[in-house]
This record gives structure tokens, C-alpha cells and sequence, in this order.
């Protein structure tokens, strides 16, 4: 114990230089070493030598993207693919000192994602080249390290454009990880854990653990393996015993019986965790966590998707990687944010599109209740991209997917494999042989979850997707399925006909998208031409097939949020998404909410400034949930609207209703009116039966005459991770956002907390993410400040010409 202790005293003196977020479990340390790096631009090909002189280099913390600090440039080699930023060959070096009780140890280092092609040394050493920018993986150092300072050295090569789609971002942009281990020891993502037989009373829980022996001597062991619930309490353990041979593994199989379980589900994410306890003899030597959950899922040509035995659809978005004014490089917290918006919008469901994510994005979609597709690849063999992953597909294909099980099998939120995205060989003759391959290794590798693939070529004109190919699919995954000719009105419908055995799910699908707060009221100054939202009317449509539809697993609308690249100058980002670059809603954010949610909901839009317009009609759009809904200018009423989705028929006898009857008057999903223009209070109030029970205002605004400040959280971690969301509103005198305003704000932080990123959703806008200043973009601004070591108040300070300042202060605490 006491020397337990010393070691605890040894490694906190050395968190100051060299290490934070130690995990000690007796011998097993891992190690977050994302602090105090250095970091160049320049492709100096000897910094990989111990002792290549790097005191000139940039110091900088990880994750990071080298990229997202810009510039923008319209002839830069990404092109819009990659959001006209920079990429080229980046180097990082770590000087690392070890504990004292690493000698003899087993020592790994994991990458959680470098992008891309990257080549890792140690003291000079060459452990290996990674292609796979969007992948996890790590290495052994064992033979490697010394006592006192070690050199890690990492070349990261995104200079070969174009190389992906979308925004790849550049570097070292995920963690970073240091392993101790004893050479006995769980492997690495070594415990596979599966719940093949689930009752109300009880819960059979398959665990398969590997045990790797890396001394030349065989060993004796036992594998203790104990299951708690979410309160920390056992439930459950188990015992084996086995000689694992000199330099080799082996894999125990265990299971245990867990009591009236606790389901994970949407609405109650219940986790357990299984504790590995290594020992030889009685000494303990290695201890490993896994977090896990117990659910069914199953997939019905019938009833589409269940979840517990309950028929779920899935309401889903797609989601790129990156996470706007912070590039690739995305604090934990951005993410979780932008879930809990998701969330509060009805999104139940996530494709990875089209590649891995980070893990802790998998970790917040197991917590909060999310439906994951885990997506592997964008392309096999045949490239879209010059230099994309096609280059590297034969030699890597393989382990790459492999990785990506492994590493994803024990989230309860993965309710699906995807193993591509619109790939090329789906039109080829014998592209389903390599569908085939890749479907094996998924099942192999884990038979609880089926596997889809997003094909874009269904009945395409010029060279559909091949009937072996689709027929090979556990689930069929339609992108853009009313694509193509009367698919446009008939979706699913016909190869429901054609296949009743397949399953099908909208892999990728049109959204409602917009850039926020930008409407057009045409060139003509004497009538206003508001234009429809974007894919309204489409997406309206398919919403209706989806959610009538039992057969249809679900939807997943490109996308959830808005992306760097998939762009054309002078814009940098898509605005296909239902939030924008900040994480900010739009108004198609509400029509979704109104379809996906039963809470109360009245959204109105665009804006009421439009005085320049006055007496001219504006097209005034409602997205609800409520049948009825009656629109007011100062008081003045234009008329109640009504709609109903699905229409109910008769029950009970000819002329008789279950409940009371609406008499819509549109059979669309959205409400509106054509209001001629005058300032003021534009209100509508919701009826059910009747009565008002919501009411929404939107009104005439002021001119601007002040900052307005607020924050996601008002108590961090002072962790050097942890982040807030400072939004930033303009005002007027009374209060209202002023639409309109795009006000250069700039920004003071004061204590422990440092601007990491700030951004306004203007896809237009190419100022750096990293200085300290933002126009307003329609009324918005988003700052976010990172925490650093030092607790306390954090002050921030928002000022602009001709404003009334304003000043938020938060706090970061140790604990």
C-alpha cells in the first residue's frame, strides 16, 4: 500500500510536465498524454531522431487540426471537398518521461484517430505506418523505452489532395493514450461481450476475454470477471483458470447470469460494467473495464426495427466529424451539446457518415440514448477521390473494418454495421463478392448486429446497383430512395413489391435545410418572392412513407448539422443540415421537432423586419404540432389554419370518430399565410379542441443596442478539456434578437479558460476560427473557451461598437 501510495505521489509530480487523467487499477496504467507537444508544418525529415533539435516548434496541447487554423483559399488544393483549407505534412514530437515501475512492463501507445497517413517513432525507432486517417490504433513500445526522456515522434501526411470526402481536417485530432501493463494482462480491446438470451428475470452474459503472455515463460492465471450495475453494485461475477503459453493469448470464454436486468433503451440508457481481474497466483496484475449495456434489437420485414421487443423507428441524422470553428479537433463537451439538441429536436438514431468516430462520441451515444450506424468506409477499390482510401483498400480494407469491430462491438448504442457509402462496386458485375468478403468479417467478428450499406444507384439510369449485390444485404440501405423516376412517388413501395424479404432502411434522404436566418425576398422591390424552404415539399413526403410504414426500419436526413466542405466558393461549408456550423438551430430544426416530438411546439418564420417591404405580402410559414393554429398581426387575425398527420378515418360506425374532427385545410405538414407587411407582433396561437394552449410571438425589431451573453454550463472541469458555449445575441432596447445584425463583436477571457474557437454559421464567412473577434451572422455569435489547469472564475467579456458591452462569468473546479 505504501508503496502504491509513493507511486501515486510520483506520477502526480509528473502530471505537471508529462501526464494527466491517469487511470491506475493496481499494475494497468493508462495514461491520457495529450499536453505539452510540439508540432511543425514544415516536413523536417530527420525529426524522427532522438536528437533532432525541435525547441523552435510550436508547443501545443492534442487533440489538434492544423488545418482549421486556415487560411481559406479558393485555389487551395482540398478544394471545396475539404472546405478550401490548408493540408500538407505536419510533425509532432513528445519528449516522455516514464514512471519509475515501467521497466519490465508491457508499455502501448494509442492513437485514437491521426489523419492521415501517419508514421509513429519512438527514440528513432519506426513502429509503423497508418494510412487511415479515421481510424484507431496503437502500438507496442515495450522493446523501445528507456529509463528517463523518450522521444515519440509522429509524420502525419495529408498533402496528396483530394483525399476524402468531406472535411478531413489534419494531425493529430483525436487522444492520445500511454498503456502500462504487466506482460499478463488483458489484450487490447480485449473483452467481447455479448447478452444472446434476455428474459424479464434474467440476463445470460457472454464474456470473452484475452489474455496475452508477453514473458517468455509460460504463465498460470485466473480471470476473475465481476459485473456492476450503474450504482456501482455487483451483480454478478465469474471464475476461470488457464496456462497461457510463453509470448501468445488466449481467449476465455465466461458467462454469467445477471438477475431482473436493467435494459438499456432510448429513454433509460442503463450501463453496466465488467470489471477483468487478472492475477497470477494471488497477486493481481492487470485490471480491465468495459462498459457495456444488456438490450435486444431485432429486424422484421414486418414491423422494421425492435428494440427490447417494442417497435421503434428510427428518426435519424446523418453526422460528419468535424464540429465547426474547431475542425476535427472536437472537445467531448461540442458533442455532447450537439446531441442534447438533437435529442430535444426527436433524433433517436446516428449514421457515422462515412466513417468511424471518435470514441467518445460512441461513449455519449451509449449514455444519452442514441441509435447508432457504424459506418466504415466511403469507398472500396474504385476511388471518387484521387488520392482516397482506394489506394490503400486491398492492403488494409481488412484490418481497418476489423478495427473498427473491435474497437465499437461493446457499444449498446451500434444497432448496425455499415461496411460503405455509395461505393462504386455496387453497379460492377462482381462488386458483390467484395460485399461478400466484408459482410463475413462483420459476421464473423460479431454476429449480433446485421449489416447494411448506403447505395445511392438503386434503379439508376446509366448502371444501377446489381440485384446479387442488394440481395446480399442484411438490410438494404436506400440513399436518396425517391431519386429515381416514379420513385419520386413511390419510395420503398416497389421493391417491397418485387423483394418481400428484404429489410429496408433510408440510409441517406433530403432534409429541410437553410442557412440560418437568411431569407431572399427576390430583386423585384414592389413584390416580395420568398421562396419555398429548401426540399420542404420532398422531405414532408418522405416523412409521411417512413412513419406509415411499418417495413421502414427508419430515416436518416443528410444531415443533422452542417459540415465544412461538400462546397463551392465562395462558400466553405454545406447547409444541408438542421442545425448550423454552431450548433444553432434552423428553421427546418422545427419541422422535424413538430414530426418527431409531442411537446408543445409553434414555430414561426422568416423574421418580421421587413419594413423596406411595407404593405407587400410575405409568405409566413408554422411549423407545429398542433391541428389548429391561428395567425394574428397586432391583434388582427389572417385566419386558423388546420392539419392533421395521419388522418384518422371512421371507428366505430359509418360517420364516427375516435376524436374530434379537424377539417384540414392543407394536407402538408407545415401551415401558412400571406400577410401584407406592417411592424409589429406577428402571433399565432395552437388549438386543441378548441381551446389556445401555446402561443408564439415573433415581432418588429429595434435597431441593435446591445450584447446579450449566456453559456451552456456555469461550472466546468478545470481539466485543460473541458469546454463552455458562450452564445452571443444582439439586442435591441427591448430585448429582442435583432435578425438582421451582423456586428463585429470581439472577445476578452480573463483566468482559467482559454478561446479555442469562435464561429457565427455564415458559410460565406472566411475569417479564422481562432482570433478573438466574430461578426454577428443574422443576430448570432458562439464563442467556446476551453478550461486550463488553473480553478476559478472564468470572466468573459463581449464588446462591439455602438453596443452596451457585456460581461459572463462561469467557473472551473478541480473536482
Amino acid at each position: 500500500m505504501k508503496r502504491l501510495l509513493i507511486l501515486f505521489i510520483i506520477i502526480g509530480m509528473l502530471t505537471c510536465t508529462t501526464f494527466t487523467s491517469i487511470t491506475v487499477a493496481q499494475s494497468r496504467q493508462r495514461i491520457l498524454i495529450n499536453f505539452n507537444w510540439k508540432f511543425t508544418l514544415d516536413d523536417s525529415l530527420t525529426a524522427e531522431q532522438p536528437d533532432f533539435d525541435d525547441s523552435n516548434w510550436r508547443d501545443l496541447d492534442l487533440p489538434h487540426d492544423w488545418s482549421i487554423e486556415g487560411p481559406y483559399d479558393e485555389n487551395a488544393v482540398t478544394g471545396g471537398s475539404g472546405g478550401f483549407l490548408p493540408t500538407g505534412i505536419g510533425w509532432y514530437r513528445k519528449h516522455l518521461t516514464l514512471p519509475y515501475d515501467a521497466k519490465g512492463k508491457t508499455v502501448w501507445i494509442e492513437f485514437d484517430g491521426v489523419y492521415m497517413n501517419s508514421d509513429v517513432w519512438i527514440n528513432g525507432h519506426h513502429l509503423g505506418n497508418y494510412p487511415y486517417g479515421y481510424n484507431s490504433f496503437h502500438y507496442d513500445l515495450t522493446s523501445y523505452v528507456v529509463e528517463g526522456e523518450n522521444i515519440i515522434a509522429v509524420r502525419a501526411d495529408n498533402s496528396q489532395q483530394p483525399n476524402t470526402r468531406w472535411y478531413s481536417g489534419s494531425g493529430i485530432y483525436r487522444h492520445v493514450w500511454l498503456v502500462i501493463i504487466e506482460p499478463l494482462h488483458v489484450g487490447h480491446w480485449g473483452s467481447y461481450i455479448t447478452s444472446p438470451e434476455i428474459t424479464e428475470s434474467e440476463a445470460n452474459v457472454n464474456i470473452q476475454t484475452i489474455i496475452e503472455n508477453d514473458s517468455d515463460s509460460p504463465k498460470n492465471c485466473s480471470l476473475i470477471t465481476k459485473i456492476l450495475d450503474a450504482d456501482g453494485k455487483e451483480v454478478g461475477t465469474a471464475t476461470s483458470k488457464t496456462n497461457i503459453p510463453a509470448n501468445d493469448n488466449k481467449i476465455i470464454p465466461q458467462t454469467i447470469q445477471i438477475a431482473a436486468p436493467k435494459l438499456w433503451s432510448l429513454e433509460t440508457p442503463r450501463l453496466y460494467k465488467a470489471i477483468n481481474e487478472v492475477r497470477e497466483g494471488k497477486r493481481k496484475v492487470d485490471i480491465y473495464e468495459t462498459t457495456f449495456g444488456i438490450r435486444t434489437i431485432e429486424y422484421n420485414t414486418e414491423k422494421g426495427f425492435l428494440l427490447n421487443g417494442e417497435q421503434v423507428k428510427m428518426k435519424g441524422v446523418n453526422l460528419h466529424h468535424d464540429g465547426g470553428c474547431v475542425g476535427a479537433a472536437v472537445p467531448e463537451r461540442v458533442w455532447e451539446r450537439r446531441l442534447e439538441s438533437l435529442k430535444q429536436m426527436g433524433c433517436n438514431a446516428i449514421r457515422t457518415a462515412h466513417n468511424p468516430p471518435a470514441p467518445e462520441f460512441l461513449d455519449l451515444c451509449d449514455r444519452m440514448g442514441f441509435l447508432v450506424m457504424d459506418e466504415a468506409f466511403d469507398e472500396w477499390r474504385i476511388g471518387k477521390r484521387e488520392h482516397a482510401y482506394h489506394k490503400y483498400f486491398d492492403q488494409w480494407g481488412e484490418k481497418d473494418l476489423i478495427a473498427m469491430l473491435h474497437r465499437d462491438r461493446n457499444h449498446p448504442s451500434i444497432v448496425l454495421w455499415s461496411v460503405g457509402n455509395e461505393i462504386r462496386e455496387q453497379t460492377h458485375e462482381n462488386g458483390h463478392e467484395l460485399l461478400r468478403k466484408l459482410m463475413e468479417i462483420c459476421h464473423r467478428e460479431d454476429p449480433t448486429r446485421p449489416v447494411t450499406l448506403g447505395c445511392d444507384n438503386i434503379a439508376a439510369d446509366g448502371g444501377a446497383t446489381t440485384l446479387p449485390f442488394l440481395e446480399l444485404l442484411d438490410i438494404v440501405g436506400y440513399n436518396y430512395v425517391d431519386r429515381w423516376h416514379e420513385r419520386r412517388e413511390l419510395y420503398f413501395s416497389l421493391d417491397r413489391h418485387s423483394h418481400p424479404n428484404w429489410k429496408m432502411i433510408g440510409t441517406e434522404s433530403i432534409s429541410v435545410s437553410s442557412t440560418r436566418g437568411e431569407y431572399s425576398p427576390g430583386d423585384d422591390p414592389n413584390v416580395v418572392h420568398l421562396q419555398m424552404p429548401r426540399n420542404l415539399i420532398r422531405a414532408q413526403e418522405l416523412w409521411k412513407v417512413v412513419k406509415l410504414n411499418d417495413y421502414v426500419i427508419g430515416d436518416f436526413i443528410w444531415t443533422g448539422i452542417d459540415y465544412l466542405g461538400e462546397s463551392w466558393w465562395p462558400r466553405k461549408n454545406a447547409t444541408s443540415g438542421v442545425l448550423d456550423l454552431c450548433g444553432f438551430p434552423k428553421d427546418g430544426y422545427y419541422f422535424y421537432k413538430s414530426q418527431w416530438t409531442e411537446e408543445p411546439m409553434i414555430h414561426l418564420f422568416p423574421h418580421w423586419n421587413w419594413q423596406e417591404r411595407q404593405g407587400q405580402v410575405i409568405p409566413v410559414f408554422c411549423y407545429t404540432n398542433f391541428n389548429a393554429v391561428e395567425l394574428f398581426l397586432n391583434d388582427k387575425s389572417f385566419g386558423e389554419k388546420r392539419l392533421e398527420f395521419p388522418r384518422q378515418g371512421t371507428s366505430g360506425g359509418w360517420n364516427r370518430y375516435d376524436r374530434p374532427r379537424v377539417n384540414p385545410t392543407t394536407g402538408d405538414l407545415f401551415l401558412n399565410w400571406n400577410v401584407p407587411y406592417e411592424p409589429g407582433v406577428l402571433k399565432a396561437v395552437g388549438k386543441r379542441n378548441g381551446e389556445v394552449v401555446f402561443t408564439k410571438e415573433i415581432r418588429t425589431t429595434g435597431n441593435a443596442a446591445a450584447i446579450r451573453l449566456s453559456v451552456d454550463r456555469h461550472v466546468i472541469k478545470a481539466d485543460q478539456r473541458d469546454v463552455v458555449h458562450v452564445t452571443i445575441e444582439i439586442v435591441d432596447p427591448d430585448g429582442n434578437v435583432v435578425p438582421t445584425a451582423d456586428n463585429l463583436v470581439k472577445f476578452t477571457v480573463e483566468g482559467g479558460g482559454k478561446l479555442i474557437g469562435v464561429d457565427n454559421g455564415n458559410p460565406r464567412d472566411h475569417n479564422s476560427y481562432q482570433i478573438s473577434e466574430r461578426h454577428a451572422f443574422n443576430g448570432l455569435c458562439l464563442a467556446i473557451v476551453q478550461s486550463t489547469k488553473k480553478p476559478g472564475k472564468i470572466r468573459f467579456e463581449a464588446r462591439a461598437n455602438g453596443l452596451k458591452k457585456a460581461v459572463i462569468e462561469f467557473e472551473a473546479r478541480n473536482n
